[in-house]
């Protein structure tokens, strides 16, 4: 890259993609009835890092757009709900893949009818929610990436870091140019990333290192899709620099776990003690101890907690993110 130097036996870095984006081809197109109501923001949120993740949008009219690496190759998705329905575009190699996983994607395979309230909190979150469907991707890698770099760092951190990324590494989405997504890199181009620009990302190398590790066995890490929850916890935690949070994290998208509970969180115990027994100082052993008649729905139970809005009041200032860039 131009104006830096690197040792001369370093391997050559990926050029960052040039922004121009990918003419629009005829999309591919689906109409879907789901079995029941369906909340497309509730369900597809937790897909996005960010207000500026450039692989997802929230649209002002209702419908979300995200790019994706498929199998087939990249595609972009644009979804809404009308009537009961939801209507879907795709474009790109990845197309057919995305339209023939889109049941899938947004849950059809959940049972949200698996859930029994025990407290009255979870009951009264349950009914105001009734669009909360727990969706699946089928893709490892596209939530493990961004789950490593959440790892012991702010949010905001992680979001900058993966948006850098992305946009440096990744490619213009296929599709409308006016949706201005990209796809994330593939798992050669994330291997292929200097040091240098790990750090202009704010990415220490702790983090840029589990990552390596992971696109390595990219194949294995994928494999993880189709296999029980803690076979593929296992299997996804046989890579150094991923433990328990990460691979939870990952597998509530990649798999719509939902008995992944989340541990090792900074908040979250906190959040499920106020909640359920007003302890805002629990750790993960009473957070767990606190899920066990949800054993099998865990990750569903603390969905619901959170969108309860039961939180504990902050009582402490607000962390101060460091700027490793600039060291």
């Amino acid at each position: 890259m131009a104006g830096r130097f690197a040792p001369r036996n370093a391997r050559r870095a990926p050029v960052p993609h040039q922004a121009a984006a990918t003419p629009a081809t005829a999309a591919q197109t689906r109409v879907w009835t789901p079995p029941g109501p369906l909340d497309l923001r509730l369900v597809l949120g937790p897909l996005r890092r960010g207000p500026a993740d450039p692989t997802f949008r929230m649209v002002a009219d209702g419908s979300v757009r995200r790019s994706s690496r498929t199998p087939a190759g990249p595609g972009t998705l644009h979804v809404v709900e009308r009537d009961g329905r939801v209507e879907a575009s795709a474009w790109g190699p990845g197309a057919s893949w995305l339209l023939d996983e889109l049941p899938t994607l947004l849950g059809a395979g959940d049972d949200p009818a698996a859930f029994t309230p025990r407290h009255r909190l979870l009951a009264r979150a349950q009914h105001r929610r009734p669009g909360l469907r727990l969706l699946r991707t089928g893709l490892v890698l596209e939530s493990l990436i961004p789950s490593i770099l959440e790892q012991k760092v702010t949010t905001d951190e992680a979001y900058r870091a993966w948006r850098l990324l992305v946009r440096m590494y990744g490619e213009p989405a296929p599709g409308p140019q006016e949706y201005g997504l990209y796809v994330m890199p593939d798992a050669r181009t994330w291997s292929l990333i200097p040091s240098w620009d790990w750090h202009r990302a704010g990415v220490d190398s702790k983090r840029s290192a589990t990552i390596l590790r992971a696109v390595r066995v990219a194949r294995r890490m994928e494999e993880a899709a189709a296999m029980d929850l803690p076979d593929a916890l296992a299997r996804l935690q046989a890579v150094p620099g991923i433990g328990p949070w990460t691979a939870a994290e990952t597998l509530q998208r990649s798999n719509g776990a939902p008995d992944a509970v989340t541990v090792g969180d900074f908040h979250l115990p906190g959040i499920v003690g106020h909640a359920l027994a007003g302890n805002r100082d629990a750790d993960d052993e009473e957070m767990l101890a606190l899920l066990t008649p949800y054993e099998g729905q865990r990750h569903r139970a603390t969905r619901l907690i959170l969108l309860s809005g039961e939180t504990p009041p902050r009582r402490a200032p607000r962390f101060q993110p460091r700027d490793i860039a600039r060291l």
